[in-house]
């Protein structure tokens, strides 16, 4: 159920974000713990504007963004890893899981920032694959601070055309 339509209904001040209320403001009912960390995961992220949002479930919050295309033989998933060594890199795929880890080094330049919107530190990404992905074709490249892992289908999910014949 939406927030705002809940604080409608709730007589809350429509004004506010629906962030700023807590299970207070709403009867035992139509709030649980669940909607407590969502409003606190909200009010964090506004509070230091990370900008991001991760959808696998064991990511940390500063992981690289990801492109995931499907073609008719196959998927490509490109992983935004500028700054991040072939050497610090691992790939692993299981259970229908690709898994990306990774160590990305902090610039050895001296002196302070005056601001600093890049990341640096260790990652994982997890991405869910579909059913019709062959885990043993896989292949990765990294070229230019961009991951293209290419992943096949298998032959026999694969789509194919069918001959009609004519009596």
């Amino acid at each position: 159920m939406n927030l705002m339509l809940r604080n409608r209904n709730a007589g809350l001040d429509p004004d506010l974000d629906p962030a700023d209320y807590g299970p207070a403001d709403y009867g035992p009912a139509d709030y649980g713990p669940a909607d407590e960390i969502d409003r606190l995961q909200r009010q964090l992220g506004r509070f230091f504007d990370f900008g991001f949002d991760n959808s696998g479930l064991f990511d940390r919050s500063m992981a690289p963004a990801v492109d995931f295309i499907e073609s008719g033989e196959g998927y490509v998933l490109y992983f935004d890893l500028p700054g991040v060594d072939k050497k610090d890199l691992e790939l692993t795929v299981e259970n229908n899981v690709l898994t990306v880890k990774g160590d990305k080094k902090e610039p050895k330049e001296g002196g302070r920032f005056f601001r600093k919107e890049t990341w640096a530190g260790s990652f994982r990404r997890t991405v869910s694959l579909p059913q019709a992905a062959d885990p043993e074709k896989v292949k990765a490249e990294l070229t230019d601070g961009v991951l293209t892992v290419t992943i096949g289908k298998r032959e026999e999910l694969k789509p194919r055309q069918i001959a009609v014949s004519v009596r």
